[in-house]
């Protein structure tokens, strides 16, 4: 195995990993603005999101345990979980550990939304665009790679669409909001198929003519 395998994974899935977090936001962004409407699907999307959401979470468990498990700097547990503990970039990775418990915040109130009250659940669920700036930081700064074109061209192409999104957030921010598209989408759904199963009543019968 190549010396630098594990650490060439930490770097790919960290790249990775910050291009999900952008995806799993717009299309929050998509659902919650409802800009691509009638074309869109609310049950899609919210799926794609969930699903978008799973994938970065484990993106990052990835990306953390390729950087244990490599030897070129040595991480600690206490140097993945607390902040300023690594004497490695100890700013950078800080920027990548806020990041890490932002993303577990959102992903287990989106696991619970049903079972925690609505303002709660859009509080936490805003933190995505911190995190995004976060992990951005994180990338920028602990990344050894981004001297290269390449990188740098993936980096302001990312940012320059999260930006775009969210200003088209801010926007629609008086359209409808996530939990009522939502609910409104289901509700139709399950309606859906009831409304074809019940039959139509007959037309009534024609009324005589009546002699003058």
């Amino acid at each position: 195995m190549n010396a630098q395998f594990w650490w060439f994974l930490s770097r790919s899935s960290g790249i990775v990993t910050w291009a999900l977090l952008a995806a799993t936001t717009l299309w929050g962004i998509l659902l919650s603005t409802r800009m691509l409407k009638p074309y869109d699907r609310p049950a899609w999307l919210r799926d794609l999101h969930t699903w978008l959401g799973t994938l970065t979470l484990l993106g990052t468990a990835i990306h953390i345990a390729a950087i244990m498990a490599d030897s070129y700097v040595q991480f600690s547990v206490k140097d993945i979980v607390v902040p300023m503990s690594s004497a490695w970039k100890p700013g950078a990775i800080a920027w990548g550990i806020v990041s890490m418990y932002m993303l577990l915040a959102v992903q287990v109130s989106s696991w619970a939304m049903k079972k925690i009250p609505r303002k709660l659940w859009r509080a936490i669920h805003f933190l995505s665009y911190g995190m995004f700036v976060t992990t951005s930081i994180h990338s920028l700064s602990a990344g050894t790679d981004r001297s290269t074109l390449l990188y740098q061209g993936f980096a302001i192409a990312l940012i320059t669409l999260m930006i775009g999104a969210t200003a088209i957030r801010i926007i629609y921010a008086g359209e409808p909001k996530t939990r009522e598209v939502i609910s409104r989408a289901s509700v139709a759904a399950a309606a859906a198929p009831a409304a074809k199963q019940t039959p139509l009543p007959p037309p009534p019968p024609p009324v005589p003519p009546t002699s003058g």
